[in-house]
């Protein structure tokens, strides 16, 4: 199922062109339903949106393969979506340096987005165990990353086990931020006993 909205800037001037109906939406914006240019394989519904912005018409324009009875409940479902996915590819993009990162070759480029979500998971399970009850526990992906898991320090280990975090203690972070990192080893390897 896909409900997105449009990228191209072009393409929604273009489907603009070809709407041959407009409904009012709202005050300041209306719709028109248009024949797909495109194909995703299934049968596509897209709505082009006319707003009127600071005096200028500008154009987007939403596909689906759901089916909606009107181009106004289309628009509604689409307005209801939550905005955690755009707020977590945000902090993702800026805290894992997405932007900085690509691949020419196609194979590489892909390992390097499951590399970033492999990242990903094991940050929010240290957010989610580890900064839980601590002043931590606001901090996004990009601060975690670029402040927290930046503090200076060594990791003794015996055996293959890791057995001794320490930290630089003058920086402002150290004492709290060991707290945390021996409840997360604390926890995982209960977990692991369990």
């Amino acid at each position: 199922m896909v409900l997105a909205k449009g990228f191209s800037g072009k393409r929604a001037k273009a489907l603009a062109a070809q709407v041959s109906r407009w409904d009012v939406y709202d005050e300041q914006s209306w719709l028109g339903w248009v024949a797909p240019t495109f194909n995703l394989g299934q049968p596509l519904q897209v709505v082009v949106k006319r707003q009127l912005h600071k005096g200028k018409l500008k154009h987007s324009y939403y596909v689906t393969t759901l089916s909606f009875p009107s181009k106004r409940a289309l628009m509604n479902r689409y307005n209801q979506r939550g905005g955690a996915e755009i707020e977590q590819f945000r902090a993702d993009k800026d805290g894992l340096h997405l932007s900085a990162r690509r691949k020419r070759r196609f194979v590489a480029q892909k390992a390097l987005i499951l590399l970033t979500d492999l990242a990903h998971n094991l940050l929010a399970d240290f957010h989610n165990r580890a900064l839980v009850d601590s002043r931590f526990t606001t901090w996004g992906l990009k601060r975690i990353v670029r402040d927290l898991l930046a503090v200076p320090g060594r990791l003794h280990f015996r055996s293959g086990q890791l057995k001794r975090i320490e930290l630089l203690a003058a920086h402002p972070y150290a004492d709290e931020l060991s707290i945390c990192l021996e409840r997360y080893c604390l926890g995982r390897f209960r977990s692991n006993l369990e």
